[in-house]
């Protein structure tokens, strides 16, 4: 059902960048339906972080100094390239010394050692060039990572620092190398909360970057090549039955066809909200939002498989469920594929294209929240073992 009476306030603005690159055309890739190398695929656990220092002196500086915590490190979200995983560790706390890292699959590993991505002069705090504090990060089909970073750091301490402005920051996987950099000047506020990343390609190769601002009630959509943006005010249906308006998630779909709708909604809402992106991309979004329908409970949308269907789980709980787009969102289409036999919760439902297998990222979140991890939080990252 179209919200046709409920329109979106747009705000076309030009942003001026010096990094001007263009993109081609993006093959939209949908998982592979492969599950013979299941077997093959390893799984990583691990508590709190352990780092690859450039060498024991320098660990030990960033200890005495509370720059190194291990117990306030935890990974958020993540992404597969290869035999690389990719985390976002946000600073939530201090003594995190890098907020973007990665580490390798390996079958038969011990442990999980994690490297500053993509170095460690790119970690420095109050550096406005460097990464602060990394929220979302993205792998396109072009081999570039996207990574949100909302410039604030310690945000569970007493006193958040906001050291710089939030950011996207693209890299090229391949080579390391930065190789663009959106501001988001002009298109936030003061009290813009950025939570969510989303990239997408229009059908000319062209890469657009969405982002949920849920304090501001908006999506951030800004097109790379132009080097310009605007924000889309979403109406006050989406937050119907919110006190105070929490966590707003995106999930991007695609079809065989690379055509792609964005669903959103509140973690305190009562419904689920989609719009074409084609919409988005060309700025025609008056009364294209679509009512999805009534949620059964406080859904935490935890990704996509770059296709058509959507994982998510229910608020405080370990199962996760995978509902296929194509299908109406009701109860009876919410396939279960994937319980923590540990009450993790997951994070963050990742492709892993070289073992054609869906994995979950899982941590005690809650309790790294209310300090009580100990020695650190428990991290894994497993294969989803559900048919999907």
């Amino acid at each position: 059902m179209k919200l046709t009476s409920l329109f979106f306030t747009l705000s076309l603005i030009t942003i001026v960048s010096s990094n001007h690159f263009s993109f081609p055309q993006l093959p939209f890739n949908l998982l592979p339906t492969d599950l013979s190398k299941i077997s093959q695929a390893p799984e990583l656990k691990w508590t709190g972080a352990d780092f690859s220092f450039p060498d024991s002196s320098t660990k030990a500086l960033l200890k005495s100094s509370s720059k190194y915590i291990p117990k306030s490190n935890i990974a958020t979200r993540g992404q597969i390239y290869r035999d690389t995983v990719f985390f976002a560790e946000p600073r939530y706390r201090q003594g995190i010394p890098a907020t973007l890292v990665k580490t390798k699959l390996k079958r038969g590993s011990c442990s999980v050692i994690l490297e500053p991505f993509p170095c460690w002069s790119m970690q420095e705090e109050g550096k406005c060039s460097a990464l602060q504090s990394v929220v979302d990060i993205v792998i396109d089909g072009q081999d570039i990572l996207w990574a949100l970073d909302t410039g604030v750091v310690n945000t569970l301490e007493e006193k958040p620092l906001q050291h710089c402005p939030p950011k996207v920051l693209a890299f090229n996987v391949k080579t390391n190398k930065l190789v663009k950099t959106v501001s988001f000047e002009g298109l936030i506020s003061k009290s813009s909360r950025l939570q969510y990343l989303i990239v997408d390609y229009g059908s000319d190769g062209r890469p657009f970057v969405y982002v949920s601002d849920a304090a501001s009630r908006a999506i951030i959509v800004y097109d790379v090549q132009a080097n310009r943006g605007y924000r889309v005010m979403l109406p006050k249906a989406v937050s119907e039955g919110c006190g105070k308006k929490d966590v707003l998630y995106l999930a991007l779909t695609r079809d065989s066809t690379g055509c792609s709708t964005l669903y959103f909604t509140y973690l305190c809402s009562k419904k689920l909200f989609s719009i074409k992106s084609e919409y988005l991309r060309d700025g025609r979004t008056n009364g294209k939002i679509e009512d999805v329908g009534t949620k059964s409970d406080k859904m935490v949308i935890i990704g996509t498989d770059n296709g058509n269907a959507i994982f998510f789980r229910n608020e405080g709980n370990s199962e996760v469920f995978r509902w296929d787009t194509n299908l109406p969102f009701q109860q009876s289409n919410f396939k279960p594929v994937y319980k923590s036999d540990s009450c993790q919760l997951a994070t963050h439902a990742v492709a892993d294209y070289k073992h054609s297998r869906m994995r979950v990222l899982e941590s005690n979140f809650p309790d790294y929240i209310q300090g009580k991890v100990g020695c650190g939080a428990i991290q894994q990252l497993t294969v989803m073992e559900g048919c999907y």
